[in-house]
């Protein structure tokens, strides 16, 4: 498993510091940096993952995971960046698009 931080996402919650201190440390504003180069070693990931699924900026994202992580329990996806990009249930069949959601 590998991660990156997004640092100009983090508000300096700490969390990830407290679940994986071998990974993560604070600076002196209480912003973590990695301590290594992001690759998760197996005794490391339960610590991250909790890291990962607490940071309330989700600021840590996990790059190689072939799992994906739900966010924000939404059973679609969008399939387009469009603004009016229809939505697909985990089926694939269309729902409706967000533009006739808001009406």
């Amino acid at each position: 498993m590998r991660i990156k931080l997004d640092r100009t996402v983090c508000d300096g919650f700490g969390t990830c510091a407290l679940h994986a201190p071998t990974v993560f440390s604070l600076d002196e504003w209480g912003y973590p940096t990695l301590t290594g180069s992001g690759d998760v070693t197996r005794a490391e990931r339960d610590g991250v993952m909790r890291a990962l699924l607490d940071c309330p900026a989700h600021a840590i994202v996990a790059v190689d995971d072939a799992s994906p992580i739900p966010a924000g329990g939404e059973a679609a996806v969008a399939r387009s960046n469009g603004p009016d990009a229809f939505w697909q249930s985990n089926d694939g069949s269309e729902t409706t698009s967000r533009k006739a959601m808001r009406r």
